[in-house]
């Protein structure tokens, strides 16, 4: 347990949420394995009930908690299969450009957004009343959806080798999965596609802002930081100082030209080879200077 926990602790966003996914898998699998060895039971499937979203409304309000719980949970194995190697996949390609924090803020708005438009439509639309009361959405797939557009609308040229095809670029791969979705909306699955679409409207919002140089993450981030900092407990500092005088303006002063000195740079840099050229550090000082 201690050697899982350290490489958890080492481990790189992408990689933990897989592994989050897969552990909360294996643990639905191992309860029902022990319900079926003492009582012949199914204590995965009932644990499914309380961690999977509800359509119908007077539910969710027993269920709070489930638009988070929801996009971390699966019971098949092919589901968890194909969910996972898109999310690694594309989670790769999204830290080539942008950052661990982002990615982690994409894929849990990416599955609220999901659940809400899935949400919405089966208590809008006459076509769901039917199955409004059993319905429930599990999976990660809005959430990869989100992750998936979001790189795709930010790099839609970024070539990506398959099996068969070739070369291709990535928007034409998230063009058809959305439409794909759309289509399918009429399928037994019908509740899981519309949560696609929720993620991938947030992964496109996301995206288009950001070209524009308008993080929307940055706030949820900053309350996802603020959340961990809660349960995460943090290592206590001995914190010395050598001297008792506080830093004069001299010192204030030398430390805020350095700071400018290195925004010059980065600007200069975009001017002769684009915004696209500068590292994830560049990119982030020039953002925490924007805020300023």
């Amino acid at each position: 347990m201690n050697q899982f926990t350290e490489f958890f602790t080492k481990a790189n966003t992408l990689n933990k949420l897989i592994i989050i996914n897969v552990a909360i898998f294996v643990l639905l699998q191992f309860a029902d394995m022990v319900s079926w060895l003492f009582i012949g039971g199914d204590w995965g499937y009932v644990l499914v009930q309380y961690l999977a979203v509800p359509a119908h409304i007077k539910e969710l309000l027993f269920k709070f908690w489930t638009p988070v719980t929801y996009m971390f949970l699966h019971y098949d194995f092919w589901h968890i299969l194909f969910n996972m190697l898109w999310l690694y996949w594309f989670g790769q390609i999204f830290m080539m450009y942008l950052t661990e924090r982002q990615l982690l803020s994409i894929y849990i708005l990416g599955g609220l957004s999901g659940a809400l438009l899935y949400i919405l439509f089966f208590n809008t639309f006459p076509v769901f009343e039917q199955m409004l009361t059993a319905s429930i959405a599990l999976g990660a797939s809005a959430s990869v959806m989100a992750v998936v557009v979001a790189i795709a609308v930010y790099k839609p040229n970024h070539i990506i080798p398959l099996i068969f095809l070739g070369p291709v670029k990535i928007k034409y791969i998230a063009i058809f999965s959305i439409v794909l979705d759309v289509l399918q909306i009429r399928s037994e699955n019908s509740g899981g596609h519309i949560a696609h679409i929720g993620g991938a409207i947030l992964g496109f919002w996301f995206a288009a802002q950001f070209i524009k140089r308008k993080d929307i993450t940055i706030g949820f981030s900053k309350f996802l930081e603020w959340l961990f900092s809660i349960f995460v407990p943090q290592r206590k500092l001995k914190v010395t100082y050598k001297s008792k005088n506080p830093i004069n303006d001299f010192d204030y002063n030398k430390q805020k030209k350095g700071e400018q000195e290195k925004i010059n740079q980065i600007l200069d840099k975009i001017s002769k080879s684009g915004y696209d050229s500068l590292s994830k550090d560049e990119k982030e000082t020039l953002f925490r200077a924007g805020g300023k």
